[in-house]
């Protein structure tokens, strides 16, 4: 039996993934520390802590493809920490099963970029969580390169969508602040364009990716529109969805860096404020091209995302 196993289930990504395999009638497993209901019926649901050698290799036994969706605390000490150990597991218990891999990325590594990210930029890392990610990726590919695994690198930009309202900048300060009456917020500029994946296409692409025998043993921008918005013009398009007046304030530098003194995750957001600070174009004309996939346009997307959280889906409760 052909079992997809998804490691970190119950994230916005790991849930859309899961209801898209389930929608093509594929065997799902759900792995994950701390299982909850509300899963795909007919899923298998393990829990399992991935920093555990023995415990990834009986999460990841008997699987046919591996989806690496974990989210860890936005916290480098549990990153430095945990990331590492996953990443070991994984190949690990993949290597042992044979069992195909995707890992679910970001664009960390990367660091600040002129013009458009591609699948060619090469890894420059400006912070200590993009420098933690360059080696994870640099790791799984050189395992790639020696033939011990099959496996790829799916990569997104920030990314925004229904359900993904805890786990993205949008989602927190832009969505559910208009939708409560507040105003909308943004980091630092709100003049810079900014490429945001649409949730839902990312899904979809990790599910083609997924499928097709040709897509292995390299690295993938998943779909994301070509025309990203300015960060005043995402919130007045998602207050014009929302159909509230256009407000909102700017979180300057000097503010995050107060807040800090006081939040963990603030301080953490720091040395990543070069992605709102400047342009953070994302290319994902690769895949486009190789399965013919149009991205949701952000007026789509943020029509969409502004339904679900009137209708209260784009919130937990």
């Amino acid at each position: 039996m052909s079992i997809h196993t998804i490691l970190g289930a119950g994230g916005a990504i790991a849930n859309g993934l899961a209801k898209e395999l389930s929608s093509h009638d594929l065997p799902l497993r759900l792995v994950s520390r701390n299982p909850h209901a509300g899963q795909p019926g007919g899923a298998t649901i393990v829990k399992a802590d991935m920093t555990d050698s023995q415990q990834a290799l009986q999460a990841i036994q008997g699987s046919s493809i591996v989806y690496l969706c974990i989210g860890l605390k936005y916290d480098y000490r549990v990153w430095r920490e945990q990331w590492p150990k996953i990443m070991n597991n994984t190949i690990e218990a993949c290597k042992r099963t044979q069992s195909k891999l995707i890992f679910f990325d970001n664009v960390y590594m990367y660091g600040p970029v002129q013009g458009a990210m591609t699948e060619e930029t090469p890894y420059n890392p400006s912070s200590r969580k993009g420098d933690l990610r360059a080696r994870l990726a640099t790791q799984l590919m050189s395992e790639v390169r020696k033939g011990h695994i099959v496996a790829s690198i799916a990569r997104s930009a920030d990314f925004y969508g229904p359900g993904a309202d805890k786990t993205s900048v949008p989602g927190l300060l832009v969505f559910d602040r208009l939708v409560k009456g507040k105003a909308a917020q943004w980091l630092v500029n709100t003049r810079v364009r900014h490429s945001y994946t649409y949730t839902e296409d990312a899904v979809k692409a990790l599910y083609l990716l997924a499928t097709d025998e040709s897509s292995w043993n390299q690295a993938w921008h998943l779909p994301t529109a070509d025309n990203p918005l300015t960060g005043a013009e995402f919130i007045e398009s998602a207050a014009k969805q929302l159909g509230v007046a256009s407000r909102s304030s700017v979180l300057p530098k000097w503010m995050i860096g107060l807040g800090g003194l006081f939040d963990r995750t603030t301080a953490e957001l720091r040395e990543m404020l070069y992605q709102y600070e400047f342009e953070y174009l994302f290319d994902s004309s690769k895949f486009e091209k190789a399965y013919s996939f149009r991205p949701t346009t952000y007026e789509q997307g943020i029509a969409a995302t502004a339904k679900a959280f009137l209708s209260g889906a784009g919130q937990k409760k």
